[in-house]
């Protein structure tokens, strides 16, 4: 990582519904009440941080202070992926003519917005930023539900991949001339106005007039774009950077916990903890049938289950990762006190894991 300065960082992963977004806030309340100035950043398109934290997202703003009273910062990062594309533009584009170009195309406003992984990586951008930056002494970053938050980590690779293929060199061939004039039409005659019709008929020649242009734009950004995207590979995997990974308790989770801790781990992450959040207490005696009116039954039939889930993980795993429960609260946390709360919980399950 660039910098000597870099934040320590915790990647916070998990399937839906967990309460990984909650805990990320946490820990970041904790931090910042232990007194570092901390950044919590999501890239969760719902913004659930947004509502764990009590702000709203501000369309100048990359970072947004949580009034909170503690001996450390709290901010929160609500990615907006168009405003990163257009930093990075503004990074590597060799003068402004060039940059306006890029910026004012039709199709790069489309790329930037919409496109299948440019979230993604524009999401491992931000955090790169942040992280080598060095403002914050702790950066926490709540991911998407598992999938998506794969997406997100293999996004350097496949930026990686794109530039340097094939594809991106056809891209960058002069398809039209000065005039915006397709030049297979000029050169083979009826067979060129023939294969002009057809294109313009299946994508419009508008918009393939728009990637040619954009793809020549872009062309002297590309370098930039490559070491950057290797720089973010590489602090994803740097010894700054842990894994911290969420699981639900109850049978149902261990599989889906079991394949993204492998998943990280072949990948070459720094997988740290796996927190087993909401587990119910454990009761004795608990009944092999439950009758829906019995709550005491009830409350023991989901205790026994959530702690044989939690037995099971934890044989799976045989010790190759911690494991931490957290029990559940009869309230989630509602605000910056009852997240700090819940965060100097889990520091302290973390620190008695270790």
């Amino acid at each position: 990582m660039t910098g000597a300065a870099s934040s320590p960082l915790t990647i916070v992963v998990g399937s839906g519904g967990v309460g990984k977004t909650t805990l990320a806030a946490a820990m970041a309340a904790d931090e910042a009440r232990h007194g570092n100035d901390t950044l919590v950043m999501t890239f969760d398109p719902s913004l659930r941080l947004k509502d764990a934290l009590g702000v709203e997202a501000h369309p100048e703003a990359n970072e947004i202070q949580v009034p909170f009273d503690s001996d450390g910062e709290l901010w929160a990062s609500l990615l907006d992926a168009r405003r990163t594309f257009d930093t990075l533009i503004d990074r590597y584009a060799p003068d402004h003519a060039a940059r306006q170009r890029i910026l004012t195309n039709r199709f790069y406003d489309h790329l930037s917005g919409s496109l299948a992984g440019v979230l993604e990586y524009m999401a491992s951008e931000r955090l790169f930023e942040v992280a080598s930056f060095g403002r914050y002494q702790r950066v926490i970053l709540d991911t998407p539900p598992t999938r998506q938050a794969l997406d997100f980590l293999g996004a350097p690779e496949r930026i990686v991949s794109f530039l340097e293929s094939g594809a991106l060199r056809i891209a960058l061939k002069p398809w039209f001339d000065a005039d915006g004039n397709f030049k297979a039409t000029a050169k083979l005659g009826v067979l060129g106005r023939n294969v002009e019709n057809f294109f313009d008929r299946m994508v419009g020649m508008e918009l393939l007039r728009d990637m040619a242009e954009f793809f020549q734009a872009f062309a002297p950004l590309y370098d930039g774009f490559v070491e950057r995207a290797l720089e973010v590979q590489k602090m994803l995997r740097s010894g700054d950077t842990v894994f911290t990974l969420v699981s639900g308790p109850g049978e149902q989770r261990v599989a889906d916990t079991l394949f993204f801790a492998r998943k990280l781990t072949e990948a070459g992450y720094r997988l740290g903890p796996i927190v087993v959040n909401r587990v119910h207490p454990k009761i004795d005696h608990a009944p092999e049938v439950v009758n829906i009116d019995d709550g005491r039954g009830l409350l023991a039939w989901l205790g026994r289950r959530d702690h044989e889930g939690v037995g099971q993980l934890r044989a799976l795993l045989g010790g190759s990762h911690p494991l931490v429960v957290v029990p559940l609260r009869p309230d989630e946390p509602t605000n910056l006190e009852s997240l700090a709360e819940l965060g100097a919980l889990l520091r302290e399950q973390l620190e008695g894991s270790g």
